[in-house]
């Protein structure tokens, strides 16, 4: 399954750091959230850009995390030539990762 089916995404922006917000559709599914999706794992799976640091924040009353990546937008919107200076469309990427239930989480929850 992706991620998509089971949370939705914010995105912000400062200089050259991305804030994603990941929020669980269903509190159900903060377990497998939380325990699944790691800086290492976010870091993995963007692949196509080296960020200095993801730091992951966990807010376990609204079931999400937040992700503050460090060097994620190529200098920051007014030194970027990148299409998506913004970064908005990170929260696209990240919720087209594949997870898995892992034991004691069940998706279907």
């Amino acid at each position: 399954m992706r991620l998509h089916d089971i949370a939705h995404a914010r995105t912000g922006d400062k200089g050259d750091i991305s804030n994603i917000s990941l929020i669980a559709y269903d509190p159900a599914h903060w377990p497998l959230i939380r325990d699944t999706i790691t800086p290492d794992r976010v870091a993995g799976h963007f692949g196509c850009f080296a960020p200095d640091t993801i730091t992951r924040y966990e807010l376990p009353q609204l079931h999400a995390l937040n992700f503050v990546i460090r060097g994620a937008l190529t200098g920051g919107v007014t030194r970027s030539l990148a299409l998506d200076a913004h970064g908005k469309c990170l929260a696209s990427v990240l919720l087209e990762m594949d997870i898995a239930p892992t034991s004691g989480h069940d998706a279907q929850a």
